[in-house]
């Protein structure tokens, strides 16, 4: 009898071996990166260098993604915190740690409204001394990761939410803006001529949020890159970044949205992927909406894996331990991500290798 209770021992520990129960990341399984190279699709996120020191952290980035993201290091504040010199030392360890893991690089971002250093703000320029400023801050910067980051959301947010259709009122669009106020998308067109002059080879993005669906705010976008892509404007794509906070997502709008911007020759990006879900107190989430997020991540992937120009998925952090969306909701929504805070693989990391694995329909 007790050679047999030995045995069974030996059985449950070489399966929990086997199947990665209690490793904490899935161990035994197709990595999200492995099960990709079916499809041929970037499986991505966005990164924090504090992190990286952190062996769990870095081993499960290593692991699952074959493409990632700065989340912070390349914003104005932290890239160009000072007007005459830039610091480029935190998104230089995420790119040194891609090279070493076979992983591409996205740059995220060139141009945003938010996050911009005090001298910049607070500086009192004129449009003239503006637009020198964004020029040598664009090719500063693109130039430094030249040949190291093959695609870059050159611009980030530009329209208004509030006014679905309409440009942001922004330091670089009228406040005093570059010079170019009044007429349309053509600041915008000069951000990305300078990029595309600092790095010709890299991919050029425009980047914003709630626009993944057909309305009045991606219509508006779709017509800024279709007039650049009918005039030759240095644009090779567009990112629906795709945070989801309320277990809905409208997926053939989606699907519709992804086909008629990849009918405009460009690549879509899926860039910035959370699905929230309410939380109690220690920040966990009932059963049932883990299956629902699970769904909702399996039937986006399965929209984009079913548009050729849809060529990548990217998740904002891909640990519940480091996302926003905690503090960002008062910590009344939580779980959005594919790893929980002990980098254990989720139903919505299971749905996703799925599709991943199953290649383009």
């Amino acid at each position: 009898m007790c050679d047999l209770v030995k045995w069974r021992a030996l059985v449950l520990v070489l399966a929990t071996a086997v199947l990665g129960l209690g490793s904490g990341a899935g161990v035994g399984e197709q990595s999200l990166r492995e099960a990709a190279r079916g499809s041929g699709l970037l499986i991505g996120t966005a990164v924090r260098p504090a992190q990286l020191s952190e062996a769990a952290y870095a081993s499960t980035l290593a692991r699952e993604f074959n493409t990632l993201e700065p989340e912070d290091a390349l914003k104005w504040e932290v890239v160009h915190s000072e007007r005459q010199s830039f610091d480029f030392s935190q998104a230089d360890q995420i790119v040194d740690f891609a090279s070493r893991h076979d992983t591409k690089v996205r740059g995220h971002t060139l141009v945003w409204h938010r996050q911009n250093s005090k001298w910049l703000t607070e500086g009192k320029y004129t449009s003239g001394e503006l637009a020198e400023i964004l020029e040598k801050h664009i090719r500063t910067v693109v130039g430094h990761y030249r040949g190291k980051i093959f695609a870059w959301d050159v611009v980030n947010e530009a329209f208004d939410e509030l006014h679905p259709g309409q440009m942001r009122s922004t330091i670089w669009s009228d406040q005093p803006g570059i010079g170019l106020a009044g007429n349309g998308f053509t600041y915008i067109e000069r951000c990305f001529r300078w990029a595309h002059e600092a790095d010709p080879q890299a991919l050029l993005f425009y980047n914003d949020a709630e626009a993944e669906v057909v309305n009045p705010k991606s219509d508006a976008i779709y017509a800024m890159v279709r007039d650049f892509r009918q005039r030759g404007v240095p644009i090779d794509g567009v990112g629906f970044q795709m945070h989801i906070a309320n277990l809905h997502a409208d997926v053939a709008s989606i699907s519709a949205n992804i086909k008629r911007f990849t009918a405009l020759a460009v690549q879509v990006h899926i860039t910035e992927m959370d699905v929230a879900l309410p939380v109690d107190s220690d920040g966990n989430a009932r059963a049932e909406d883990l299956q629902t997020q699970a769904n909702i991540y399996r039937q986006i992937a399965t929209a984009c894996v079913s548009h050729p120009g849809c060529t990548a998925i990217q998740t904002w952090g891909f640990t519940d331990k480091y996302s926003w969306i905690g503090s960002h909701s008062k910590k009344t929504q939580g779980a959005a991500l594919l790893f929980d805070r002990n980098y254990r693989a989720k139903p919505a990391t299971e749905a996703l290798r799925s599709v991943l694995a199953a290649g383009r329909l």
